[in-house]
């Protein structure tokens, strides 16, 4: 995690992700998955460019099953964008940047 993501956990979802003034891209990942791995740094500096615009936040599904489980992720990674405390879009698999930002632009 780097200064421009945030980790979410079951217990901080509500209010990092469902109660935020700003969209957020939620990445349902894990450490073993090499296709998280893969967009993780994408995320990353996605974040650095959205700044304050957009929230990047990231939910360990082996640490934090239970919203994972509420939402019925079944395959990681996943990704949700919510604003205003719903779900806009989601997203499964990895994806080049380029596709992930455009991905990010038409939904907030």
């Amino acid at each position: 995690m780097s200064k421009n993501t945030v980790a979410v956990t079951d217990s901080s979802f509500e209010q990092d992700v469902v109660n935020a003034d700003v969209p957020v891209v939620v990445d349902f990942w894990a450490e073993w998955c090499g296709p998280c791995r893969m967009i993780g740094p994408a995320l990353e500096e996605l974040a650095s460019e959205y700044g304050e615009n957009v929230k990047i936040a990231k939910v360990n599904v082996d640490e934090n099953p239970g919203i994972a489980s509420a939402l019925g992720i079944r395959g990681i990674p996943a990704l949700f964008i919510f604003k205003e405390g719903k779900i806009v879009s989601t997203r499964a698999g990895a994806a080049p940047k380029a596709a992930l930002k455009s991905w990010i632009d038409e939904s907030v």
